[in-house]
């Protein structure tokens, strides 16, 4: 079951960020020669007069929206990509990593509409923690950290793990009242700590105008921690070992299903829609990175094309293309071989 579930997840995160290239190729007058969901031999696939091909590929992983002309020369072809305005490319190259975020916004609506949001609460103090000292009490609500703006209790918890060790000044509120204090955490055995206690499960129900405001701060929060993350990795933080891939994530949703089977499949599928979020939203921030192959690298051809007026040479994209879409790949096997590793 929670193998099905997992493919359900994949299947529709990839299948809306396919279907916004395709829209908007739609849009634009371009040709889709296929639309399909995984990679791979065809299961079933239909095409009608000689129209846009639908397919269900074997492998439950990945997708495609083929175009017309879309990594050839402009051959003059009505409908083909690459006769549209580089804006109109632009438009359709973008769609995509949009509509992961579009996803990851609908998706919030149901989990902030149903439990609310997480409140940045101090729930608790450790005695004889920075935090106590500082003056800190049970029931402040943590408003800013470093001067960065905090609207939840788990950007609480990444600030203070991404900057682990780091004097950080808090502001909060307290009464109505504003405060201001600068603490510098403890190392102990499990490391650095503030004494701050909180938790995700405290929650705070919202009124509509408030749902729809926490439903797009949730997608901030999902990007904003995805690029913190990169940002750990560039300079050391945590390596490749940290990462997961496609039977990692589904070790993950199996175990979340697992311990979330005794709550009651409402807090399944709660469960389910917040791994579903976070997913939706990392691939929408790894798809805009600038990396050949990836639609962000495409973005980078194109937006040069705008700027000098002039295409650059089909060839020389198409060859680093595939270079980097060989080395995504030996990272995808890397990952894969690492996420094996762990599970046996």
């Amino acid at each position: 079951m929670s193998i099905l579930i997992a493919l359900i997840v994949f299947s529709l995160i990839i299948l809306f960020h396919e279907l916004g290239h395709f829209l908007l190729a739609k849009l634009n007058g371009i040709t889709v020669l296929e639309f399909s969901l995984g990679m791979g031999p065809r299961l079933l696939s239909h095409q009608k007069d000689g129209g846009t091909r639908y397919s269900l590929k074997l492998l439950p992983f990945g997708g495609s929206c083929m175009m017309l002309g879309e990594d050839g020369e402009d051959d003059g072809e009505e409908g083909s990509f690459q006769s549209k305005s580089v804006w109109a490319r632009i438009s359709v190259v973008a769609a995509g990593p949009v509509f992961n975020f579009i996803l990851a916004f609908f998706l919030s609506l149901f989990i902030v509409g149903a439990i609310g949001y997480d409140p940045p609460v101090v729930l608790g103090v450790t005695e004889g923690y920075p935090a106590q000292e500082a003056g800190l009490q049970e029931g402040d609500l943590i408003t800013r950290m470093n001067g960065k703006r905090i609207r939840l209790y788990r950007q609480f918890s990444n600030y203070a793990y991404f900057h682990s060790g780091e004097t950080i000044v808090f502001e909060y509120v307290r009464d109505g009242e504003t405060y201001t204090i600068s603490i510098t955490p403890t190392l102990t055995e499990d490391g650095y700590k503030y004494g701050i206690s909180g938790s995700t499960n405290y929650r705070y129900k919202t009124n509509v105008p408030e749902t729809l405001y926490y439903s797009a701060y949730e997608v901030y929060y999902w990007i904003d921690t995805t690029l913190q993350s990169l940002n750990l990795l560039i300079h050391g933080g945590v390596t490749l070992n940290d990462m997961s891939g496609p039977v990692g994530v589904v070790d993950t949703i199996s175990e979340t299903y697992q311990e979330s089977k005794s709550d009651g499949i409402y807090y399944v599928w709660l469960n389910m829609l917040n791994i579903a979020i976070l997913l939706t939203a990392n691939l929408g921030v790894m798809n805009l990175l600038p990396i050949p192959a990836l639609d962000g690298g495409r973005l980078v051809f194109l937006f040069l094309e705008a700027i000098r007026g002039k295409r650059i040479s089909p060839d020389l994209e198409a060859k680093i293309h595939f270079a980097g879409l060989m080395a995504l790949m030996v990272l995808m096997v890397v990952v894969m071989i690492n996420d094996v590793g762990k599970l046996i």
